[in-house]
C-alpha cells in the first residue's frame, strides 16, 4: 500500500512539473510572438554609430542598418522591404551587415537575433529598433522620426 501511495505522488509530482514547463513555455513563446518584428524606442544611453563602424556611408536623412546571417530566412524578406523603403524616400540608405563576421559590433550593440533593423537619424543616432522581420509600415514611421517629419 504504501509503495502505491508513493508511485502516485511522484507521478503527480511528475505531472505538475510538466504542465508548469508547458505553461511557462507558452508564455514565453506567446511573449516573443508578440515582439517579434515590433520596432521600438531606444532606451537608455543612446548610440551613435559612424560610417567607419557600419562600413558604408551613412544616408543623408536616414540609415536603414540591417544585421543579418546567410542562413536567416527573415533576413532575406527584410532585406527586400528595407530595400523597397529606402528607394521610397529620398536620402535613405540601407546597409546590411553580416552578423557572423562583424561580432565585435553585434556585441556591443546587444544584437541578440538576426534580423535586426536599427533606425540611424542623419547624424547616426540609433532612433529605432527592431528584432525580428519588421513590417514595411512600421519601418516607414520609424523612418519619419528618424527624419523629422
Amino acid at each position: 500500500m504504501a509503495g502505491n501511495a508513493r508511485l502516485l505522488s511522484c507521478s503527480v509530482t511528475g505531472l505538475t512539473v510538466v504542465v508548469v514547463t508547458l505553461v511557462l513555455a507558452t508564455l514565453a513563446g506567446v511573449r516573443m510572438r508578440r515582439r517579434d518584428g515590433v520596432v521600438r524606442e531606444v532606451r537608455g544611453e543612446v548610440e551613435r554609430l559612424t560610417s567607419g563602424d557600419i562600413h558604408a556611408e551613412l544616408g543623408e536623412r536616414a540609415t536603414l542598418v540591417q544585421f543579418s546571417t546567410s542562413f536567416c530566412q527573415p533576413c532575406r524578406a527584410t532585406r527586400r522591404i528595407l530595400g523597397e523603403v529606402a528607394e521610397m524616400v529620398p536620402g535613405v540608405a540601407h546597409v546590411e551587415i553580416d552578423a557572423e563576421s562583424r561580432l565585435d559590433l553585434v556585441r556591443s550593440l546587444n544584437i541578440l537575433r538576426t534580423p535586426t533593423v536599427l533606425v540611424l537619424d542623419a547624424s547616426g543616432q540609433i532612433v529605432k529598433r527592431a528584432s525580428g522581420q519588421p513590417r514595411k509600415a512600421d519601418v516607414i514611421g520609424a523612418l519619419g522620426l528618424a527624419v523629422g517629419e
